[in-house]
Parts: structure tokens; C-alpha cells; sequence
């Protein structure tokens, strides 16, 4: 699992079957177990009802075809979870879902060099047909914005507002270890995590993605609240404060302000960098199409990938989902299969914060001080973060993110799931 992990930015292919057979093994020993877990069923009748609901869609042909965005996800994550049992192992986890964002960074920057200097060409790196199949637009996808191996910028951008939370963690929890040592705060590790946040932040700021800014930004605000860092909040309540105020406030502060700060922030945040966009590009009236769609077949949904032909054949304007994920999965599957899919989630998120609220009553208690609750806070960051990104983007399409945010609620869960059976055994003896 840790080596597709490890390669999966750079081939899903490799990615996904690092995952799928490392979920095949764990099932083979661990069938009967797995099964006998309530969520587990409850994804079971999930998938049933996707199934049903492809089998009468309007094109059922994508609608089969869409299953593989979710089916293969619910069976790695009833199978994988069982992996995640020990503090080390999350830790472990969360390391190999960040570390190859360094060179997913650096491939980004040198994409954007080149489209600053002028090269504008469109190079197609293909090895073995699906095992490395790169669309690399040296102006950026759109033109630029960086997306680096990645097919999209908001599809980079949502792989890094994952790999900047779990970072932030890594960092926090890195400045805790050297100081309890007493070598200060700077080291060597302090550093390389440092300038891993640097890579990532700076990455996302080309993405040009207001929806990653935005949560980039929540999170280094929940980070200083929750470690007492009374600085960060301070500079990140001002540099948000200043590029709205620049955005939105009254002409005697705005004009000062864009002065100072460049156009590329305000006016991407105020939409005037693309101004007079065609109607059926605005997500407003995609939400609303979605939202309608769901009225016409509340119960099973058109079928999953059904929106894209019938949006097209509303409109005319060929767009692969609604710009929301809920209302993406009311539309195709129907009002009982999405309730039950957030449900599940939610409950998965649910049991994470009391298994993470256990773990600070026990420091409480007076039992010694360990990064264990840190790195747990940070997988639970890091799915919120993907979480909120998709109520204004769908990115589960490419495996390459789909893969990290399953692997966060694996985590979450594994590590919860893991504390409950603990607590049983102990009260059984």
C-alpha cells in the first residue's frame, strides 16, 4: 500500500493496484470480521443501491462506468482499515501521502517557468500507455494556472490542500519534538518540513483556485488556535482581511490596498481576472440544474456521469459535474443513496473527533505528552479540507486525488475503530 501510495502521483495505475491488492490481502485474512462491522454493511447497501441505480439510468453505459469512481473505494476502505492500528502506522500513513507532493511541486514550478518564458508547447509523455500517461501543458490547465502532472489546476489544487494540512501537522508536531530537546525550534527536520509547506504553498497560489486559498488559509487558522500560536492567527487574519478588504470594501480603503496588493489575489477573489463568462459556466446554474434533476428522479437519480449528456442537452455547453458533490450525487443516485453515503461519512468524521477528544482527556490525566493527538488532528484537518473543497468542485475523477481522501477516512477510522475494540476487550477482562 505505502508504495502505490508513494508512486500514485506520478501513475494511478500503479497507485491503484498498490491499493487494491494490499485490500485484497487484508480481505482474505479478515473477511469474516470485516463484514460483521456495521459500516462496512452499511457501504455494502451503498453499492447495491449505485448498482440499481445504474441499471435503470438514462445512459446506463456511463452510468456503469461511474461505479468504478466509488465501488473499488468502498472495498478498499472496508479492507484497508483494519491496517491502521497503531499511532505509528497513521503517522506512517499520513508521511507517504505527503512526501511525494515535493516533486509533484517542483514538476509545477518548472511548468510554470517555462510558460513565463515564453515555451508554449504540449508535451504528451507516454510510457507503456496507461502506466504513465501525462498531459503536460507547458501554459498550465487551464492556461496559466498550474497543474503540474496533474490534469487540472483545481485537480492539483485539491491534492494539496490535503498534503498542506497533513504538512502542517508534520511541522507542528516536528517544532514540539525539537523543543522538548531543548535544540530551539529550527533543525534539520523543522526545515524540510518548513520548506515542504513552502513548496505546497506556494503551489497553490499559482493554482490560482480560490477554494483551496480559502481552506489553505481555515486551516492555518485552526492549526494556531489549537496550538496557542497567537502570531499565525494574527498574520493570517490580517493578509485574508486585507485581500477582502481590497476585494470588497468601500473605494476609500480598496483603492490604497490595490496598490499594495497584486490583482492576481483581489480580483481572482471578485472574478473580474475572468470577466463575462457564458451563463452555463457559472455554478449557479449548474447547482440549479443538478438541484432540478434531483426533483425529477428523487429516488434512484439519473445514473452516475448522467449529468454531463444531460446538461449538454439543456444547454449545449459539454461540463463533466455540477461543481458539488452532493448535489452532483442527489442528481445521479437518487435522495435515499446520497443521505446514506454522508451518513456514512459522517459517522466515520463523528467517531474520529471522539476517538481524538479521547486522547486529550488522557493527556489531561497527567499520562505523558506525544504527537500521537497532533497527527490525528491533522488526517481529521486534511478531510475536512477535501471535504469542503468538494462542495465547489468535484476532483474524485482523477484516482490521484480520490486515492488520498479515502486514505484520510481509512486513517480516521482505522485508528477510532481500533480504540472502541481496545475499550471493549478491557471491559470484557
Amino acid at each position: 500500500m505505502q508504495a502505490g501510495l508513494l508512486v500514485l502521483p506520478f501513475s494511478a495505475l500503479f497507485g491503484c493496484v498498490g491499493m487494491i491488492v494490499a485490500a485484497i490481502a487484508v480481505w482474505r485474512q479478515r473477511s469474516s470480521q470485516i463484514m460483521a462491522s456495521r459500516i462496512n454493511q452499511g457501504f455494502a447497501l451503498l453499492a447495491g443501491l449505485m448498482v440499481f441505480s445504474a441499471a435503470v439510468a438514462e445512459h446506463r453505459g456511463a452510468a456503469f462506468l461511474g461505479l468504478f469512481n466509488f465501488l473499488p473505494y468502498f472495498f478498499c476502505f472496508e479492507s484497508l482499515s483494519p491496517l491502521i492500528q497503531t499511532p505509528a502506522q497513521l503517522r506512517r500513513l499520513g508521511w507517504v501521502l505527503v512526501v511525494p507532493s515535493v516533486l509533484v511541486c517542483l514538476i509545477g514550478y518548472l511548468q510554470m517557468l517555462l510558460c513565463w518564458l515564453g515555451y508554449q508547447q504540449f508535451l504528451h509523455i507516454q510510457v507503456l500507455w496507461i502506466v504513465i500517461d501525462w498531459q503536460y501543458d507547458l501554459k498550465g490547465t487551464p492556461p496559466g494556472r498550474m497543474s503540474a502532472v496533474l490534469t487540472y489546476a483545481n485537480v492539483l489544487a485539491s491534492y494539496l490542500v490535503i498534503t498542506f494540512s497533513l504538512g502542517l501537522g508534520f511541522w507542528i508536531e516536528a517544532i514540539g519534538r525539537s523543543r522538548l530537546a531543548g535544540s530551539g525550534v529550527w533543525n534539520r527536520e523543522t526545515t524540510a518540513w518548513a520548506g515542504l509547506l513552502l513548496l505546497n504553498g506556494g503551489a497553490l497560489i499559482l493554482t490560482n483556485s480560490r477554494n483551496a486559498w480559502a481552506i489553505a488559509a481555515g486551516a492555518c487558522f485552526v492549526f494556531a488556535v489549537y496550538v496557542g500560536w497567537r502570531w499565525l492567527i494574527a498574520v493570517v487574519g490580517f493578509v485574508v482581511g486585507a485581500i477582502l478588504a481590497a476585494a470588497f470594501g468601500p473605494i476609500s480603503i480598496q483603492q490604497p490596498l490595490r496598490t499594495l496588493i497584486p490583482a492576481f489575489f483581489w480580483a481572482r477573489v471578485t472574478d473580474d481576472l475572468y470577466p463575462n463568462r457564458p451563463v452555463s459556466t457559472l455554478r449557479t446554474t449548474q447547482w440549479e440544474f443538478a438541484w432540478s434533476l434531483m426533483w425529477q428522479r428523487p429516488g434512484l437519480g439519473w445514473g452516475l456521469r448522467n449529468f454531463t449528456p444531460l446538461y449538454q442537452a439543456q444547454t449545449g455547453f459539454i461540463l463533466g459535474h455540477p461543481h458539488n458533490l452532493p448535489l452532483m450525487l442527489l442528481a445521479e443516485v437518487g435522495i435515499p443513496a446520497t443521505l446514506l453515503f454522508l451518513g456514512l461519512v459522517g459517522w466515520v468524521f463523528a467517531e474520529g473527533i471522539q476517538y481524538w477528544q479521547s486522547l486529550g482527556k488522557l493527556q489531561k490525566s497527567g499520562q505523558p505528552e506525544t504527537g500521537d493527538r497532533l497527527i490525528y488532528f491533522s488526517f481529521l484537518i486534511a478531510f475536512c479540507s477535501i471535504a469542503i473543497f468538494s462542495l465547489f468542485d468535484v476532483t474524485l475523477f482523477d484516482a490521484r486525488v480520490n486515492i488520498p481522501g479515502w486514505m484520510l477516512l481509512i486513517g480516521i477510522w482505522g485508528r477510532a475503530d481500533r480504540s472502541a475494540e481496545c475499550r471493549v476487550s478491557s471491559e470484557k477482562s
